[in-house]
């Protein structure tokens, strides 16, 4: 099969790339042209580990190839996946804009059998409209499938997920689709479900929703555990070990962020309330992690007073480590409140950049974080970048106004912190 990737952004790069390491012939495409420009020149236009190592293998070994001329794409591929994005409307509910333009090009040009394969996270029931827009575009009917076929990518581990996913969800009504997907994904060793197209669309969300209120949970519990001096670390790994629970997104911090969570989130609440079934548990999920950041930035004010005037620095941008991911990242949202009540920022991140909204004259990048925290008055860490663990604390304490330490992470070992001498507070620390 020779494939075609619609889409080279960050889902569309990690599936053309994986693919290719599969052994199929894989073309990307796109109508950014300075995109594919960095891709053909072997780069890529976000940070990923272990993706730049695999586009450069899979140049070299004409595996795969970029273009911008949709037409001869469509023509020239058996099997096409919709990977273009899904931005939230103003309303909740995922833009499609994309996904039927896609649709509508793919009806317009295609010559022969097609398998279209939606893996853009899109809401229930887009498999049937992608089906409509397809028909309605052609000129002349040629026969085609397509198939919901969802991602399961967490930012900052997607090669090692795309690589070893632990499942593989197929949504169509079609066995010569099924079939199809299923010898594409034969050397993958992880359960392949066949379902319904709309059971495929709504498992993405459902397992996101899941995550999301699982998060909020620990987080929501770590202001408890504030109030009654119980650390929220301990809490989580004793409930951990019960396996109808799990270990696994049980750590408290400022909350979630990121371009999945929030809009695939957003898009479901939306569905929901649309059927008249509203989700009230993960509604109260999204209404804890938009104010848990607040609870951090309260002890601080309790501790060293107005902002006013005072210098803060802020260690990550990154809503997690590993991706220069700033989009819902808690950091910023602490930023806009510092910018809001006068405080003087000082800001390090290993990768990710302050966003333009945020260029300000009381924010300052630096390109170290012994420069961020040079002369500041308390630190916020909201990114667990292994980088902040090697840092000299020792000699930091020296150069900081004040030893005041805010771990929005839980990152560091509070009882070494107060043993060099800081004031230490984290998330659900006693």
């Amino acid at each position: 099969m020779d494939i075609l990737v619609v889409g080279t952004g960050y889902v569309g790069t990690t599936t053309a790339l994986v693919l290719a390491e599969m052994g199929w012939n894989v073309t990307g495409l796109d109508s950014d042209q300075n995109k594919l420009n960095l891709l053909l020149q072997g780069r890529i236009p976000f940070y990923e580990e272990g993706l730049e190592d695999l586009l450069e293998k899979h140049l070299q070994s004409d595996k795969i190839n970029f273009t911008s001329i949709t037409d001869q794409a469509i023509k020239h591929n058996d099997v096409i996946f919709i990977c273009v994005g899904t931005p939230s409307r103003s309303d909740g509910n995922a833009d499609l804009q994309y996904v039927k333009q896609v649709a509508m090009d793919i009806g317009r040009y295609m010559n022969s059998y097609k398998l279209i394969v939606i893996k853009s996270t899109v809401p229930v029931g887009t498999q049937e409209m992608v089906e409509q827009w397809i028909r309605s575009a052609q000129s002349h009917v040629s026969p085609f499938d397509v198939a919901s076929n969802p991602e399961f990518l967490r930012e900052g581990k997607a090669l090692s997920d795309a690589l070893y996913p632990d499942r593989i969800i197929i949504g169509t009504d079609s066995d010569r689709a099924a079939e199809l997907l299923k010898e594409l994904y034969q050397t993958m060793q992880c359960p392949v479900v066949v379902t319904a197209p709309k059971t495929a669309e709504l498992i993405k969300y459902a397992a996101n929703a899941f995550l999301v209120t699982k998060i909020s949970y620990i987080n929501e519990l770590s202001r408890l555990c504030d109030k009654l001096g119980v650390n929220v670390k301990e809490v989580a790994h004793g409930i951990g070990l019960d396996p109808r629970i799990g270990s696994s997104f049980l750590r408290a911090g400022i909350g979630y962020g990121g371009s999945c969570f929030p809009k695939d989130v957003s898009a479901l609440l939306r569905l929901a309330n649309d059927q008249d079934t509203p989700l009230t548990l993960l509604k109260q999920a999204v209404s804890v992690n938009q104010t848990q950041y607040l609870h951090l930035l309260e002890k601080a004010r309790t501790r060293i007073g107005a902002f006013n005037g005072k210098k803060i620095s802020i260690l990550g941008l990154a809503f997690k480590p590993n991706t220069d991911d700033i989009r819902e990242a808690p950091a910023i949202r602490i930023i806009q409140k510092l910018l809001s009540e006068r405080a003087l920022i000082r800001v390090h991140d290993p990768i990710a950049k302050l966003p333009q909204e945020l260029i300000h004259e009381s924010v300052t990048s630096f390109s170290s974080p012994e420069q961020a925290l040079e002369g500041a008055d308390a630190v916020f860490l909201c990114t667990e970048w292994k980088t902040y663990l090697s840092i000299d604390w020792v000699h930091i304490k020296q150069i900081m106004n004040q030893a005041n330490l805010f771990d929005g992470r839980n990152l560091l070992d509070a009882k070494v912190m107060d043993t060099m001498g800081y004031y230490y507070q984290g998330v659900g620390y006693p």
